[in-house]
């Protein structure tokens, strides 16, 4: 990658995280207003996907064609796990959690990476990443607790924090799954087939549900969902996977550590949420525990 690009792609990178902080937001709005919001989800990817192929138009280049089983695999991967199965989570998880807490517990998302790849074989471990991996996990069961770090073990924590877990899992999966697919297509084109058919399995899931009523959703609904779809999905999704194409799945994911701070940030200024020391105690461990792990950058690429 040459030299003078590493900068855009930082820059990138940092807007991408500022844009992810913001869904936090406007899911939680969504999840306040619409008690059954998976149709909203899937308009949300429909929306996706018209941006992303207007910009492939405007670009004067052309969607490329799925050419095998193996690039279809990895399509319906990245939209079954990164878009139906995260959102499912996301969007549920809001209806029970603030969203400054919600994106503490997925800052976890890094280290789960690197747990992942250390258990697949992909990369070694070391005593830092270990140290690391496990002030993380203790920051994250402190956030998870709502203070208690030992309210996952006593099974005390609520059906919001297992979705928000779900998060978690979901983006990983999504993570090591982009990495496979924009080894043949480009990191729009993997959003944009992602989004479509993350979109139809949404779609189809509102439809058994009973949720498409668009009608009766406000404009304060349409506008946050309009944000998911533009600023929280086409723009940021295609940057972190370009990152990740370029600077491998364990250093883009390293700034998914600015995620909370800009979520919680902006969930106090627009929705006036105010978390507690403890919870924020448990944020700064988890952010500190990330760094930690994710500090050299030759032992994070996956190898494959």
């Amino acid at each position: 990658m040459p030299q003078k690009a590493l900068p855009l792609t930082y820059a990138k990178l940092v807007a991408a995280m500022f844009f992810w902080g913001g869904t936090w937001i406007a899911g939680r709005i969504i999840a306040r207003e619409v008690s059954a919001p998976l149709g909203i989800a899937a308009i949300r990817f429909v929306v996706t996907a018209m941006v992303l192929a207007a910009a492939l138009l405007l670009s004067g280049r052309t969607l490329p064609r799925l050419r095998s089983s193996r690039e279809w695999g990895v399509v319906c991967g990245l939209g079954f796990f990164g878009i139906f199965l995260y959102g499912l989570c996301f969007f549920y998880g809001l209806q029970h959690i603030t969203a400054g807490r919600g994106a503490l517990v997925v800052a976890l998302n890094p280290v789960v990476i690197v747990l992942a790849a250390w258990l697949f074989g992909h990369e070694r471990m070391n005593r830092r990443k270990a140290l690391g991996s496990a002030i993380a996990l203790a920051g994250c069961l402190t956030v998870i607790g709502n203070g208690n770090p030992l309210a996952l073990i006593q099974g005390t924590v609520g059906v919001g924090e297992w979705l928000i877990i779900g998060c978690v899992l979901s983006w990983a999966a999504y993570t090591f799954i982009g990495r496979q697919a924009t080894k043949t297509l480009s990191p729009l084109a993997t959003t944009l087939y992602g989004s479509l058919v993350g979109a139809a399995f949404l779609g189809i899931a509102a439809l058994v549900q009973g949720d498409m009523a668009p009608a009766t959703w406000s404009g304060q609904v349409w506008a946050a969902m309009l944000f998911l779809a533009i600023f929280g999905t086409a723009i940021a999704y295609t940057w972190f996977t370009e990152a990740v194409h370029q600077l491998g799945a364990g250093h883009a994911s390293i700034f998914i550590n600015l995620v909370p701070v800009f979520a919680v940030l902006q969930a106090a200024l627009l929705l006036d949420e105010r978390l507690g020391l403890s919870v924020l105690v448990g944020g700064l461990l988890v952010i500190a525990g990330v760094w930690l792990t994710t500090q050299q950058k030759t032992s994070l690429e996956i190898r494959t």
